[in-house]
């Protein structure tokens, strides 16, 4: 029972002296590393969240060894992200190139495939973003740490209604039909529409196999968008 006290006694002495000094490490590594984590700072992250957990949970471990390595662990994190910043080829080596995945309102599938994400993916990206229709998008861009930036059509720019002096209008929002071949037909139901439609429609735009389409959505006037699969689609060169 002593025993026990004892050991629940050395975590909380251990909590109470490895949070602060683990808090002054954080601000130490910068603003950087707690609001972008690129790939590089996610694994520094990760490590010292392994020293610290190991630390705090098994009394058995010494304890002055895991303040020396959070203060490497930190130096370490400071100088390389220096390195980074003073020399390009290194930064670029240590992180993940910028991947577009929308260009003009349509899906570019390869750049999709190639970083792993799905339109389902995209599309909430694009909802938390307020943007409720790819056809208003003109570059999407997913960024190194992977968040999206999007840059809408000029003419897809708001403006506030007080601006324009005018009343309410219908919201801008598309809801998917057709995502990598398959037909939603509820949603399709959902506007009173059916798939005599919707295959009319694309015949109409020159697609006439289903397994074409890698998106398609259709907005509140009943208009269609379609993003072929291996569209030809020239995305904008982006770098660090």
């Amino acid at each position: 029972m002593l025993e026990f006290i004892k050991d629940i006694l050395i975590v909380f002495v251990r909590i109470l002296t490895i949070l602060p000094l683990l808090l002054f490490t954080t601000l130490f590594m910068g603003k950087r590393a707690i609001g972008e984590i690129p790939v590089f700072d996610f694994l520094i992250v990760i490590i010292l969240g392994a020293v610290v957990g190991a630390d705090i949970a098994d009394p058995n471990i010494e304890h002055a060894p895991t303040f020396v390595a959070i203060i490497f662990i930190g130096l370490f994190q400071r100088v390389v992200a220096n390195w980074k910043i003073s020399n390009r080829k290194i930064g670029r080596l240590l992180t993940l190139e910028p991947t577009v995945v929308i260009q003009n309102g349509k899906f570019i599938d390869n750049n999709l495939k190639n970083i792993r994400y799905s339109i389902d993916n995209i599309l909430h990206m694009l909802r938390e973003k307020n943007v409720f229709d790819i056809n208003e998008v003109e570059t999407a861009i997913i960024e190194a740490n992977g968040s999206l930036s999007v840059l809408k059509k000029p003419e897809k720019n708001s403006v506030t209604r007080e601006d324009m002096n005018i009343g309410t209008s219908k919201s801008s929002m598309a809801f998917p039909v057709i995502i990598e071949g398959t037909i939603y037909s509820e949603v399709l139901k959902g506007v009173n529409l059916n798939e005599a439609w919707l295959i009319q429609q694309l015949t109409d735009q020159g697609v006439h196999d289903i397994s074409d389409v890698f998106f398609a959505s259709i907005n509140h006037d009943l208009e269609l968008h379609v993003s072929l699969k291996n569209e030809l689609n020239t995305a904008p060169p982006i770098k660090h």
